[in-house]
């Protein structure tokens, strides 16, 4: 059996060609000087704009076996402001993945993800992209003032086993944090953080079809405004397999929520949960798209919102040297609770952002990429509601190398 995308705790790749290869060590430095006309939740009555340099040794791994398999994506280095010297700091982007087939039938999938002043907006490596995610869940990752001081991670341990020759069960535990620095939080940001556990049956209907049912628990917290909020869904889903690299997936089920404060009495709730996906693989082209219709925290913000989300993302490779990629995104937040709203400081809001970037490879050892992305933030906190538009353009030059593993 195949293990469905939206159980599967994978994203969908977005990368092409050559670059889905296994089995490597890649290591080299990316370069990268940008223009932002607004760093967002950096304000003093006016937009600030700045010119940005990143300095940014990389290493990639990838090793399978028959038994066992690891990736690790990692770039550290430093990211540099021309006249907001107040933001300057380390920058890590590091992604880790492992696989171990406990048995014929069952594997433990491991996974850790880390940012540090690097976001969906500008991250650290440009020429390393991943697609969206294809798991049930109530987390989103909208960014509030992405360009402040802030550490975010996300890690997660899943099983699964296949107890029969078309039924699938398996579970997996979450835990997951975002947090600005003291600065930052004038602009009325928060902390948060979010831990939770799932559990799923999957049955195999057919060569192409299945059919299954998840169970997901999830808490959010914030602070320094303190609010909690605990949600329980049941997902009935469905997945139809096209090709082996072509599938989509829906997820429909009730949702039970309870938020409160310290000085707020517990409130619950239930709303119906919507999400869906597609990806499709090709050799030159990569196509995902995703929405969420959810209760969840958000980045940043205190309290628990109503979320409307979407993202797409979309890379063509023209030849063995040229590569062209777009991204969208969209996600509309509303507060579950008009009190809760008025002790958080804010009913909600939305992000628009959108970016498209063509890369090429001009020898083995260098590539360059220049895009162009644009944000919209609609939110009442200072970080972002004077001068809601931002503007990025950038470029990215890239000297690597490359060794194959086991060969």
């Amino acid at each position: 059996m195949m293990t469905p995308p939206p159980v599967s705790q994978d994203n969908y790749p977005v990368m092409v060609g050559e670059e889905s290869r296994s089995n490597y060590l890649d290591g080299g430095f990316v370069f990268t000087a940008s223009y932002v006309d607004n760093l967002l939740g950096i304000q003093n009555g006016k937009p600030i704009g700045d010119e940005t340099y990143s300095f940014m040794p990389t290493i990639s791994l990838d090793r399978q076996t028959p038994r066992q398999g690891e990736s690790v994506d990692y770039t550290a280095g430093f990211n540099l402001y021309h006249n907001s010297s107040q933001l300057n700091g380390v920058n890590q982007d590091g992604i880790a993945d492992y696989r171990l087939h406990l048995s014929k039938y069952a594997v433990l999938v491991l996974s850790d993800t880390i940012l540090q002043n690097s976001n969906l907006y500008s991250q650290a490596n440009p020429f390393v992209t991943g697609g969206g995610s294809t798991s049930a869940g109530s987390s989103n990752s909208v960014q509030i003032a992405p360009y402040a001081n802030q550490l975010e991670n996300w890690s997660t341990a899943a099983i699964n086993y296949q107890y029969a020759r078309n039924a699938m069960v398996g579970g997996s535990g979450s835990y997951a944090f975002s947090h600005y620095s003291n600065a930052s939080k004038q602009a009325g940001l928060n902390n948060t953080g979010a831990a939770g556990f799932s559990a799923f049956y999957s049955r195999r209907m057919s060569s192409s079809q299945y059919f299954g049912l998840t169970y997901q628990f999830e808490k959010f917290v914030s602070h320094p405004i303190d609010t909690y909020t605990v949600s329980n869904t049941l997902f009935v889903f469905y997945t139809h397999y096209f090709t082996k690299s072509f599938s989509f997936s829906i997820l429909a089920g009730p949702e039970q929520y309870t938020s409160w404060r310290p000085d707020v009495a517990k409130l619950a709730h239930w709303a119906p949960a919507v999400q869906g996906s597609v990806g499709w693989q090709k050799l030159r082209t990569n196509l995902t798209a995703s929405y969420a219709y959810t209760v969840s925290g958000a980045p940043g913000l205190a309290g628990a919102y109503q979320s409307n989300m979407a993202d797409l993302d979309g890379r063509l490779m023209f030849s063995r040297r040229w590569s062209a990629g777009v991204d969208a995104k969209y996600s509309y937040l509303n507060s579950i609770d008009a009190k809760s709203a008025q002790i958080a400081f804010t009913s909600g809001g939305r992000t628009i952002s959108a970016g498209v970037d063509v890369q090429h490879t001009l020898t083995q050892r260098i590539a360059v990429v220049a895009g162009y992305q644009r944000i919209h933030e609609a939110y009442d906190i200072p970080a972002v509601s004077s001068f809601p538009d931002s503007n990025r353009a950038y470029f990215s030059l890239n000297y690597g190398f490359h060794r194959p593993l086991g060969r």
